[in-house]
């Protein structure tokens, strides 16, 4: 069987709520989707939507990025609810995917993780709501109801890194590939080699890491990387 089906909920429910010109009726209840791969932490959001049987209704779970997207393609939620770090396909790439269906498709990312560079990769991908798992439970029913009626759901602290990291000095790309070895322990002459370039240019390179990001030494670089949520260790 496929797993996809497997945790599929509401068969049929692609159309229900729907009257005869196609839309939705304005009772109707908001259908949900829900991907996180921890199962206890699933569980509980699947409990969670289930006691809002006046408003919301579970169409499916999923444990997995890839499974999240067959999922969405085959029951159509109004909204979704995913985790940001996910085996198979991470958050950020789920949201794409989904996208490149349907840009309207309205998503809520639920993480533990809130650096700013996640927040950023994540809205930008085209994320309505990005919340922490210790949000208060009304707090996220609410948040679902308002990313369904067609606005987003940020929280101000978060939003408040948002705007940090987008006014901030950005890494390049190279400047990324750089961190990413560094944070793996590997000299100027190693990242070099791995990268083609000169050791004067991996020099220059940890010196604009440095600066953007404000700190004196290869560990602060990569401790504050990892709380950016820039790379992963």
């Amino acid at each position: 069987m496929n797993p996809s089906r497997k945790r599929g909920h509401a068969s049929g429910a692609r159309t229900a709520g729907l009257d005869a010109s196609g839309r939705r009726s304005p009772k109707a209840r908001i259908r949900v989707l829900i991907a996180d791969d921890h199962g206890v932490v699933r569980e509980g959001l699947v409990s969670m939507i289930q006691r809002n049987k006046a408003d919301m209704t579970l169409v499916g779970e999923a444990s997995n990025g890839r499974e999240a997207v067959e999922l969405w393609k085959e029951h159509r939620p109004d909204v979704t609810l995913l985790d940001l770090r996910m085996p198979e396909l991470d958050g950020v790439d789920a949201i794409k995917a989904i996208r490149a269906t349907d840009e309207k498709a309205r998503i809520i990312v639920l993480t533990t993780f809130d650096g700013d560079e996640d927040i950023y990769r994540a809205i930008q991908a085209g994320a309505k709501g990005y919340l922490l798992k210790d949000v208060p439970r009304e707090g996220l029913m609410e948040s679902i109801r308002r990313v369904h009626a067609g606005e987003t759901s940020v929280p101000m602290h978060l939003v408040a890194k948002l705007a940090e990291r987008v006014s901030g000095d950005t890494l390049s790309k190279r400047e990324v590939e750089v961190l990413k070895l560094m944070a793996k322990g590997r000299s100027n002459k190693e990242i070099a080699s791995a990268l083609f370039i000169s050791e004067g240019t991996v020099k220059s390179h940890g010196k604009a890491i440095f600066a953007k990001m404000n700190v004196v030494s290869r560990t602060e670089a990569v401790t504050e990387a990892t709380r950016r949520g820039l790379i992963r260790l």
